[in-house]
């Protein structure tokens, strides 16, 4: 698995959010075509805005020339029968395991019997969710990162029941985007999210111990051991709420070791959700 694939001319994302839309962008830089789906109109015009606004931003850094034959190629709607023209497509909708499978049954029911159908999580297993399929072994886990344009990593996941085919084809797709895959069987959080969660759940638990604050705890990790970010302002990124659901499914598969400290529960339940909502462990403008 060497070497890049083109991605389909022709691709899905299934969810506009920063994640979703980070995906459609990766996509539209590689050459394809991208519609993405959302749940209704005001979604979708948001989804697009932020599709817009990342390639905008490609502009500024250089990487493509003009922004108009890139949006030019993107597509919103609130139709799933949108994707059937789809070559591939990628769910990338909240981290809940009924709304994951009713997505991916959905999209399985419109596109051609020759599509990829991935998913974006970064936890659940893709046994579960391939469960949904009428063919499972057409599911393969594609793992992006937040922020998408930034980040060098996707996950490629793999299960036994799965199509090692595809699973070297999705590694071309990664290369294709410019991106590295690492290939992961199916596990509970797979390879990037059981490291980081258990690392991340450490350090809140030693803010709420009172060690040292998130700022020194970061600092910590950064100047000693290389982290390019502290685990608490990649907590912040991710989403507290995000890596509070993963904790609860990783503590469910793997024990009481990645259950979800009390600090953490407590910033999710006053909307304390990270960069997103405004304020976590740090306040934050945009």
């Amino acid at each position: 698995m060497n070497d890049a694939v083109a991605l389909p001319d022709v691709v899905g994302v299934v969810g506009g959010g920063r994640m979703g839309a980070g995906i459609a962008h990766a996509m539209l830089l590689a050459g394809s075509a991208v519609t993405v789906l959302e749940r209704d109109a005001d979604a979708a015009r948001g989804a697009r805005e932020r599709v817009e606004r990342a390639v905008a931003a490609s502009v500024k850094r250089g990487v493509v020339p003009s922004p108009e034959p890139v949006v030019a190629r993107l597509s919103v709607t609130t139709d799933v029968t949108d994707l059937a023209s789809s070559g591939l497509v990628v769910e990338a909708v909240p981290e809940d395991v009924s709304l994951k499978t009713e997505t991916l049954s959905r999209v399985e029911g419109v596109v051609a019997d020759d599509a990829a159908i991935a998913t974006n999580t970064s936890s659940i297993s893709l046994d579960v969710l391939g469960a949904a399929l009428r063919v499972p072994a057409r599911l393969v886990g594609l793992h992006f990162f937040n922020p998408v344009p930034a980040s060098k990593l996707i996950e490629v996941v793999y299960t036994d029941a799965g199509d090692p085919a595809l699973t070297e084809r999705a590694a071309g797709w990664v290369r294709a985007m410019g991106k590295t895959p690492v290939v992961i069987r199916n596990a509970p959080g797979f390879a990037s999210s059981r490291l980081g969660v258990a690392v991340g759940l450490e350090a809140i638990r030693m803010v709420e111990d009172g060690v040292a604050s998130a700022v020194d705890i970061d600092a910590a990790m950064e100047l000693g051991y290389g982290y390019p970010m502290g685990p608490l302002k990649l907590t912040d990124i991710v989403g507290i709420d995000v890596r509070l659901g993963i904790s609860r499914y990783l503590e469910s598969e793997l024990g009481p070791r990645f259950a979800p400290p009390r600090l953490m529960v407590d910033m999710v339940e006053r909307g304390d959700l990270g960069r997103k909502s405004g304020r976590g462990f740090y306040e934050w403008d945009d």
